[in-house]
């Protein structure tokens, strides 16, 4: 949503996270990073979690299409070239089991929902289903138009929430998203995670390390020159010609506002500087230790950390995009979840770090306080081929996958629906993706089966279709 330019240099255009995003201590007033969610979950009605709505959303998208079949939906009894090598282990939820790698998830399985019969996308890297619960989408590069979608695409999750609900807190966007901005990228995920949709610049989401147009960079005006605001209302009064000129300017008064705010605000600042954090926590998350086995001894483990801060501070869907670092290509020789080959030697690097960090932050929001306030979705694109390859690894497979849910006082320590014998399709109980939305929009207060927003075309639009709430997961 803003960027402003800072001394620091360590993303490609010569920013980094804390030269971005340090603008909010420049603020002349405001409180500390509060403590906000638990505040209002003791408040004034004492309601109970079952009929509380919760108060935000962690999405953690796995580009690339991670494995069903050697993560949270194993077949021990498939023939070899089905199985693959890793053996299922118990969880703490009595008769459920995943895979060896995941030992930290099995150990809070009671606090997850693990759903095996997830469909609702298609044979193509675009978690733009992911993001919006819609398979329709326009044409995007090497992502073929499919039609169906209002003009204007459809809004993502964050959008959605910025749009009905507006800012919980002044200075924190309701959307934030934390995925790594590299030059691939937005090849592997095609859609923006907090995409605006049909409803306009105004909510779109704020990109933490985005280098594009989305994060509207203010030219001129630095760090230094926040705190004259002549300065700034001439560089946003530029940005705002600019937009005039080159296309719609749908939301700017709101940007413009949203903008000031963020700016005049030390939140989002302080939610994103990991230093405030301290050590215990930071080694909980794995931040603590080396990595001789990662590229450059890097991962994005911190990004579990910075999802729960930014929530704690007032956003209310925060998105991120894990896999080993860097995120990129695998042809390239970088990082994400389509395995083509090699896959179980790719599984005994990548699927140890999720173990960690997905853990640390279910485990990190219950002791706060905040689990049954916060809701925590983990899913990829689509699911892989039963049958291994010829290279080690699994191929594209649309018509199953696998996900995970935990918090947002939903009911958990279950599994919902099960795949037929080697994994191909649902065998009981198919959930769509909007089936998901419509369960996690309502745990936020939002009623699919009424609310309705105007796409581009003046024609009203529904959240999730016809699509109603999970019986298993609300109750």
């Amino acid at each position: 949503m803003l960027t402003i330019s800072g001394s620091e240099s360590r993303f490609c255009d010569g920013l980094s996270r804390r030269g971005c995003l340090q603008i909010g201590g420049l603020a002349l007033g405001g409180l500390a990073l509060p403590e906000i969610l638990r505040a209002e979950s003791t408040s004034a009605d004492h309601s109970s979690s079952s009929t509380r709505t919760a108060k935000g959303i962690i999405m953690v998208l796995l580009p690339g299409g991670p494995t069903h079949l050697d993560t949270l939906d194993l077949k021990p009894d498939a023939p070899a070239e089905i199985r693959g090598e890793f053996q299922p282990i118990a969880t703490k939820q009595s008769g459920v089991e995943i895979c060896e790698l995941l030992p930290k998830l099995a150990g809070i399985a009671d606090k997850l929902t693990i759903i095996r019969s997830l469909v609702g996308f298609r044979d193509d890297h675009n978690t733009h289903w992911c993001s919006t619960g819609w398979e329709s989408h326009p044409a995007m590069e090497s992502s073929p138009i499919i039609t169906g979608y209002p003009p204007g695409d459809w809004p993502s999750m964050g959008s959605i929430l910025s749009k009905q609900l507006g800012p919980r807190v002044p200075g924190v966007p309701s959307a934030v998203d934390l995925t790594p901005i590299t030059p691939d990228a937005r090849f592997i995920l095609r859609t923006p995670p907090t995409q605006p949709g049909y409803l306009g610049s105004a909510h779109a989401g704020f990109e933490v390390e985005a280098v594009d147009r989305r994060n509207i960079r203010l030219n001129g005006t630095t760090l230094d020159r926040v705190s004259d605001r002549r300065a700034l209302l001439t560089s946003f009064d530029r940005f705002r010609r600019e937009v005039d000129l080159s296309g719609p300017a749908d939301g700017i008064d709101e940007f413009h506002r949203q903008a000031f705010e963020v700016l005049t605000s030390p939140r989002l600042a302080e939610a994103l500087d990991l230093s405030r954090e301290d050590a215990a926590t930071r080694g909980r998350y794995g931040l603590n230790r080396a990595y001789p086995n990662e590229r450059d001894g890097k991962t994005f483990l911190d990004q579990f950390l910075l999802a729960r801060r930014a929530i704690e501070a007032g956003a209310r869907c925060v998105t991120l995009a894990f896999c080993r670092y860097p995120f990129g290509r695998m042809l390239k020789g970088d990082y994400n979840w389509d395995w083509h080959k090699d896959i179980f030697n790719e599984a005994r690097g990548a699927l140890p770090l999720l173990d960690l960090g997905l853990s640390a932050l279910i485990e990190d929001l219950d002791e706060r306080g905040l689990l049954d306030d916060i809701a925590v979705v983990v899913w990829g694109e689509f699911g892989r081929t039963p049958k291994i390859n010829q290279n080690a690894g699994r191929d594209h497979w649309p018509h199953v996958c696998s996900a995970l849910v935990a918090g947002g006082g939903m009911r958990h320590g279950q599994v919902i629906g099960a795949t037929t014998r080697w994994g191909e399709e649902p065998l009981t109980r198919p959930v769509h993706f909007r089936d998901v939305f419509a369960s996690l929009y309502q745990r936020l207060g939002i009623d699919v089966a009424t609310t309705q927003f105007t796409d581009r075309a003046g024609r009203p639009q529904y959240l999730v279709g016809d699509h109603r709430p999970l019986p298993d997961l609300i109750g």
